[in-house]
């Protein structure tokens, strides 16, 4: 009796230590493993290696993931009292694993459309991107469960990815960073509309961020290195746009407003007129008193 009472203090005992011993070295094995995988990581980014840094990444998450579930399971595993209760349930497993299955499912969607969007790379991390027409920013993070973009204003947008999976993703990075921003303006029908053209172009091709794009087939054709046209006739206004183009989205957004303001100021100075809405009204019967009075102190 006394052995088996001796026995059972000493499993008491040693049990508790083992266990806090697996998950600190779990906790060891883990840390190590992310430090590593850090350097690796930032060494990609210094490179400029998106694709390398987004697969590096996903890995990291999963592989500390396994790491922690190893841990916890094997910890777990030195209990015996749990062993048997495993053992016991061990007859109904399957209608567990129906009911796990039904209760991760979103979960395990997640996780799957992760894998898929790193494996196939429709965006990857630092890419400037655009979901629903109106979720604007760069993938700052691609974990098992959602995707992470930065908006311009530095807020965090979380995204599972089971749901951005399923939508039309707007990727301004996808296999050329090179953005042709439009510049609209609009000018009066009295307006000189050459030299408006003439004053667009040359405002872009002297701002800085502009690049030419043309292929040498198209410079030995003669093709116009910054296209002006008329697109539209307006209500009021002789709309133009000029094509100009920059190296990524940041340069072009840039260059967009400078180019705003720029050709703005060399309209003023040379005579072409921005027009603003007119209105004409039409009284279908006679105006009200007030305003035939109105109309007589006026004149």
């Amino acid at each position: 009796m006394k052995e088996l009472l001796s026995t059972y203090i000493e499993e008491i005992w040693h049990l508790p230590i083992l266990i806090g011993v697996i998950i600190l070295f779990t906790i060891i094995i883990a840390g190590i493993t992310s430090r590593v995988l850090n350097v690796i990581i930032k060494r990609n980014r210094e490179a400029e290696d998106n694709d390398d840094v987004t697969s590096l990444v996903f890995f990291k998450r999963s592989i500390i993931v396994l790491i922690y579930l190893a841990g916890i399971s094997f910890a777990i595993y030195m209990i015996p009292q749990l062993r048997v209760i495993a053992a016991s349930l061990l007859a109904g497993a399957g209608l567990l694993a129906v009911a796990v299955g039904f209760a991760s499912q979103a979960a395990l969607s997640n996780v799957i459309s992760g894998l898929f969007i790193v494996l196939f790379k429709p965006y990857k991390i630092s890419d400037r991107i655009e979901v629903r027409t109106d979720l604007t920013g760069v993938v700052e993070d691609i974990n098992l469960r959602h995707t992470v973009i930065r908006n311009f204003e530095n807020k965090r947008i979380i995204i599972p990815n089971s749901v951005i999976s399923n939508e039309v993703v707007i990727n301004s990075n996808y296999e050329d960073n090179k953005i042709c921003k439009w510049i609209d303006m609009g000018i009066s029908y009295d307006s000189d509309i050459d030299l408006a053209k003439k004053i667009m172009k040359e405002e872009v091709l002297k701002h800085p961020n502009f690049v030419d794009v043309r292929t040498e087939e198209q410079i030995e054709a003669g093709d116009d290195i910054v296209p002006v046209r008329v697109v539209m006739m307006g209500e009021s206004s002789v709309n133009l746009r000029a094509w100009s183009w920059a190296e990524n989205p940041p340069d072009a957004f840039i260059m967009g407003c400078d180019l705003l303001e720029s050709i703005k100021k060399r309209f003023d100075a040379e005579g072409i007129e921005i027009p603003f809405p007119y209105r004409t009204l039409v009284y279908k019967n006679s105006p009200p008193k007030s305003v035939e009075g109105e109309d007589k102190a006026s004149s």
